[in-house]
């Protein structure tokens, strides 16, 4: 990458933030880390695509959402300090977190143990909860859009663009946003998302974190969506056995196709998640940030330079380097909804039929069945023992 390709590198927005290096490019903007002249500390700048800074309905939707946000005060929501326009870049200044994503440490270390997932949403679903509260929906709850700093701090970021965009003239007609893997049902027919869609989200975040995969498969984006239309979200333990039966309800729960039939908000889902760790006795745990991650690698290459704005070589970001059926964000008209809309389903806890390891060929019992039971205990002991030696050794 140079200069030529991203002219933003060393450009300053409003005479005070310097955009130093890139840290992640996604499908509606990029983050860059930058430098606050006025109070002298580095922040982190999201620069939306230029496609939106000439659409007046997404420039007050975002002003709004900004502010919104920047009013909340609590320990799991990544700070918002200002927002702005300048000439035809508009852009959100935002708390730089030191460390990394969830996507990126579940990249270096995997599955996680009941323990580490109930650390890692904890601060999560406190922070989804109060803005909840104040009447603010999330709508794109993912593993890229929460961050772990290197003091075990876990943030989760991006409040109120999805809603932005969505509103923006660019995508005024009838469009589904966000991430497919972890869409509700509701945004997937309609776009309609409040407090319990963010429950769906994290529930499909919990399920992921459990198991290392999200529960649906699809050849597309639009398929993938679709999926959690006629299927429901299988418990973890389907996949990885000895997850505990407390847990799986609360993905179950979480992750229902209507939304009356799920946790009311971040708080409530919280409050449930926090009685199951007591009842299961789960020791306590600090979240490690990942090793390397797309923010440590931009801000080594910058400090390395001296500090000098020179447009670093390509970093892999976090949107580039995810597998697929992670990365897809969908927009489509209401025709092709329509379209493409499956049959009603009766409301049944069925399991998609290629979700990994969940197929069974008949005859395919017995002895064959009792190795694999033994192979995947094993690996679920090697996995909780890895995730205790990561956070204990010495780095």
């Amino acid at each position: 990458m140079n200069n030529a390709v991203d002219p933003l590198l060393g450009a300053v927005l409003e005479r005070r933030y310097r955009l130093d290096a890139l840290i992640a490019r996604g499908g509606m903007s990029a983050v860059y880390l930058a430098h606050d002249f006025r109070l002298g500390r580095s922040v982190a700048v999201k620069v939306m695509d230029s496609a939106y800074s000439h659409d007046p309905i997404f420039l007050q939707r975002f002003d709004f959402e900004a502010r919104a946000v920047a009013g909340l005060k609590h320990p799991g929501l990544v700070a918002v300090y200002d927002q702005g326009m300048d000439a035809e870049t508009a852009f959100l200044v935002m708390e730089l977190v030191e460390g990394g994503s969830l996507r990126e440490l579940l990249r270096e270390r995997g599955p996680m143990p009941p323990h580490a997932m109930v650390a890692a949403l904890d601060p999560v679903l406190g922070a989804l909860g109060t803005a909840h509260r104040a009447g603010l929906v999330h709508r794109d709850v993912k593993p890229e859009n929460i961050l772990i700093s290197d003091d075990g701090e876990v943030k989760i970021a991006d409040f109120g663009l999805v809603r932005a965009v969505a509103e923006a003239g660019v995508t005024s007609a009838s469009v589904i946003l966000g991430t497919a893997a972890y869409l509700s049902p509701e945004q997937v027919e309609s776009t309609h998302a409040d407090a319990r869609s963010d429950v769906y989200s994290t529930g499909i975040v919990m399920f992921e974190l459990l198991t290392g995969k999200t529960p649906f498969r699809g050849d597309t984006p639009l398929g993938l969506a679709y999926q959690r239309l006629t299927y429901d979200v299988p418990a973890p333990s389907a996949v990885v056995p000895g997850i505990p039966s407390e847990i799986d309800e609360l993905v179950l729960r979480a992750t229902e196709r209507d939304p009356r039939d799920r946790f009311l908000d971040g708080f409530d889902l919280r409050h449930a998640l926090l009685d199951v760790a007591d009842e299961l006795d789960l020791p306590e745990f600090t979240v490690p940030a990942p090793v390397r991650s797309a923010e440590r690698e931009s801000v080594s290459a910058f400090r390395s330079r001296g500090g000098h704005s020179v447009a670093p070589q390509p970093i892999p970001s976090v949107i580039d380097t995810m597998p697929p059926n992670h990365t897809h964000s969908v927009a489509m008209p209401r025709s092709e909804q329509l379209l493409d809309e499956p049959e009603p389903q009766e409301h049944t806890r069925d399991l998609p039929d290629d979700i990994d390891d969940l197929i069974e060929e008949p005859g395919r019992a017995g002895v064959a069945v009792f190795w694999i039971f033994l192979v995947l205990l094993a690996a679920a002991s090697l996995a909780s023992a890895g995730w205790w030696l990561g956070a204990h050794l010495p780095s």
